[in-house]
């Protein structure tokens, strides 16, 4: 008897797409879609020209409701709306500050937030452009390879070349599509951008139109800013010499700081929240206890701060002890209990991580970690603290 071989299919070498619905992170107006319709049908009062919501709900979209499960009125109910919801807090930071924000962009001034990295600057943007017009996409990304057609047009070679310069051939910039349409444009790391490509924002922002050369003699030669159009912008406060504003350009700004978090049980719950996020997003459990959050976010705090919660003096080292980093160590920590549980205590971890962060802009930064070991670890755990008697015991695990 002859027996037949099938081969097996050969392996592809390109892997599986991803169903198109599947992100590894959804843009805030749909991760709270639902969050906006209900706040568009909650707050009925005045609204800038083109704004979705009201500048009063645009903060309550932000800053959340403090709990509290608001209502809608009687006769504004939406398909698809839930009567009544709490809307969740978003940004950990000062509210007047939210408020003076949205106070800029409603007088359609452009918007500037500054801030050490990791502050939460970006997520702010995104926040505000996601509650003022329905979208955050709308955003050009600031490096030293920007260049002016980013920011303004560029042209599809292809009609370029068939029909000459065009209406049709023109392609619009993020910034270009937010005048027309009278949204939020959004510029990441402004002061990474060259000079002459930054300069190309102070006539935009000034006379609220875009000249196109090439179109002279036709009713498209001026792009125009429809209602509501503005403009935010981000820089970190460490990148302020890459390339320096001009004076010209900063007088069109409003200009916010965005700090860290004041307050240890703020950070720690922010921490806690984003680094579950993230792990659950992964398919793994979070099982990182709340004395190893603390720990984790009181060190940040420490070397950030440059003194202990205490009191006690701590050379700051030259990286940013971030919120934004504390999340990642966090959720790493989160993701080794997963992958591999029962091999290493959480905790024990931690001064691994901490060490990885602090070599990040200077190795010598390893030495002042090691100082803070051997000042604020120990003298907690000469107080009686288990968790900082136990970090005190791994202080060798730093000097590899």
């Amino acid at each position: 008897m002859t027996t037949t071989h099938t081969p097996a299919p050969a392996a592809s070498s390109t892997p599986p797409s991803a169903p198109p619905s599947a992100r590894q992170v959804s843009p805030p107006e749909d991760r709270h879609a639902t969050e906006l319709a209900f706040l568009a049908a909650y707050d009925d009062g005045p609204r800038p020209p083109a704004w979705r919501l009201s500048p009063r709900a645009v903060v309550t979209f932000v800053m959340g409701s403090a709990g509290e499960a608001l209502r809608l009125p009687e006769g504004a109910a939406p398909d698809g709306v839930p009567r009544k919801l709490v809307i969740e807090q978003k940004f950990v930071g000062d509210r007047a500050l939210v408020e003076r924000c949205v106070v800029t962009l409603a007088g359609e001034r452009g918007l500037l937030l500054v801030g050490e990295p990791g502050t939460a600057k970006s997520m702010l943007s995104e926040l505000l452009s996601a509650a003022v017009c329905g979208t955050s996409g709308l955003v050009v990304q600031g490096t030293a390879g920007t260049t002016e057609d980013q920011l303004k047009y560029g042209w599809n070679y292809a009609l370029l070349l068939a029909q000459g310069p065009t209406r049709q051939a023109l392609v619009p910039s993020p910034v270009l599509t937010a005048m027309t349409r009278g949204a939020v444009a959004r510029v990441e790391e402004i002061t990474r951008c060259l000079p002459e490509v930054q300069d190309a924002l102070v006539s935009l922002l000034s006379e609220r139109r875009i000249a196109v050369p090439e179109l002279a003699g036709s009713a498209d030669a001026l792009a125009h800013a429809a209602p509501g159009f503005t403009l935010i912008a981000t820089a970190n406060l460490r990148d302020k010499g890459v390339s320096e504003m001009s004076a010209a350009l900063k007088r069109r700004f409003n200009f916010e700081t965005v700090g860290p978090i004041g307050d240890l049980d703020a950070e720690t719950a922010l921490v806690r929240r984003q680094a579950h996020a993230a792990v659950t997003r992964a398919g793994a459990a979070f099982e990182v206890d709340d004395a190893v959050l603390e720990a984790l976010v009181t060190a940040f705090r420490d070397l950030r701060d440059g003194r202990s919660a205490e009191g006690w003096e701590v050379e700051r080292p030259s990286t940013v002890m971030s919120t934004a980093e504390a999340v990642s160590v966090a959720g790493s920590l989160a993701l080794a209990a997963a992958y591999f549980p029962g091999d290493r205590d959480v905790l024990s971890l931690l001064p691994g991580h901490l060490l990885g962060v602090v070599r990040k802009d200077d190795p010598a930064d390893a030495a002042r970690l090691l100082g803070y070991w051997d000042g604020a670890v120990r003298r907690r755990a000469e107080q009686g603290s288990a968790t900082w008697r136990t970090l005190w015991d791994l202080r060798p695990a730093l000097e590899n």
